[in-house]
């Protein structure tokens, strides 16, 4: 099947075709300004699920607060979850940093350069492993993302399931056979680069692609169709109320999340399941062993991820309570918040303090 695929490529015009086009036209990113294993890295992390533009000025913002290994490894965690905050998939910047403790630990600081030891630090997966490893060390090690999946399935006329692991496999095996073994760097970054201006997914342009020629796709003019995706689940919606709660010291109650799960770690307000409205008072007094009282709605969001969807609705509520036991939750001041990590939807919430 892989043989058939790719009979009727030139496989040596194609890497040169493409490498080419890449060296003329790639985009001026703060991470291209060199191939350091370590900056490489983070970008990865920052440019999954995220788009360009948004990671760009975090980009910028993370190198200057942690410019080395050693700075990220040192950091506090909270730290570097404030530096993380509103790029979303938080769990991504503690796997950073859990990995870059390893480097720090086990290989002296220095990015293994071996596909079995990179593979196996937190987070990183076939497509980090694989960038790193062409990127940074110029070897023929395939990175395929959903940018590479659209182009190679348009180039191959591929038309198996994209979200399947064994379909991801199977281009990790067509990117291996058509790497440029001379330059993996600009191949790989060619093919993110073309998925990303010229093979988009939806009305690519075509008539630019350097490629153009030897994409069965385009021959055929079925490119719209490709890839194959199946539908994704429907997500979950979870209602709930969410009290900005004020005592008289002009301090709002905010929580730590668990260390685990969704935005694990992040500082919130507290969330009400919706079904407990009727009930609050003594939710909020098993829960947390205070009294409260609600006032007024002010206002409600929507906060969509992946799986499930969050409707808010935010309520000024107050309390006679001074302070609280424990490190993770307490009473902060409006200024004083600025100091810790929020999710986007509490963020959002502070315009209403």
């Amino acid at each position: 099947m892989i043989n058939k695929s790719l009979q009727n490529i030139d496989i040596t015009r194609f890497q040169r075709n493409l490498v080419n086009w890449y060296k003329i036209n790639q985009r001026d990113l703060p991470w291209r300004m060199n191939q350091d294993p370590y900056r490489v890295w983070v970008s990865e992390i920052m440019l999954q699920q995220t788009k360009v533009d948004t990671v760009i000025p975090y980009f910028h913002r993370f190198m200057e607060k942690f410019p080395t290994l050693e700075d990220l490894a040192a950091a506090d965690e909270q730290e570097v979850l404030k530096a993380w905050e509103g790029l979303g998939y938080y769990s991504r910047a503690r796997n950073l940093q859990n990995a870059v403790r390893e480097v720090v630990a086990e290989y002296g600081g220095e990015v293994p350069s071996d596909p079995k030891d990179l593979g196996a630090l937190k987070g990183v997966g076939p497509y980090t492993k694989g960038a790193i490893l062409s990127i940074a060390f110029n070897q023929a090690e395939p990175a395929v993302d959903g940018n590479v999946m659209r182009v190679f399935s348009r180039v191959l006329r591929i038309e198996e399931d994209i979200t399947l692991q064994r379909t991801k496999k199977l281009f990790e095996i067509y990117v291996k056979e058509m790497i440029d073994k001379d330059d993996p760097s600009s191949f790989n970054q060619a093919v993110m680069e073309l998925g990303a201006l010229i093979c988009t997914p939806k009305a690519p342009a075509c008539l630019f692609c350097p490629v153009q020629e030897q994409c069965s796709a385009f021959a055929e003019g079925i490119q719209e169709e490709l890839p194959i995706k199946k539908k994704a689940k429907k997500q979950k919606t979870l209602p709930y109320i969410v009290p900005l709660i004020k005592n008289t010291s002009d301090q709002y109650l905010i929580e730590k999340r668990q260390d685990q799960g969704l935005l694990a770690n992040l500082w919130q307000f507290p969330m009400v399941p919706k079904e407990e409205v009727d009930n609050l008072g003594n939710w909020f007094y098993n829960e947390y062993g205070i009294s409260i009282e609600l006032d007024r709605k002010v206002g409600n969001l929507k906060h969509v991820f992946s799986h499930i969807i969050w409707e808010l609705d935010i309520y000024e509520a107050s309390t006679t309570v001074e302070r609280l036991l424990g490190n993770d939750i307490r009473f902060v001041s409006k200024e004083e918040m600025s100091a810790y990590p929020f999710p986007v939807s509490h963020q959002k919430m502070m315009d209403y303090l």
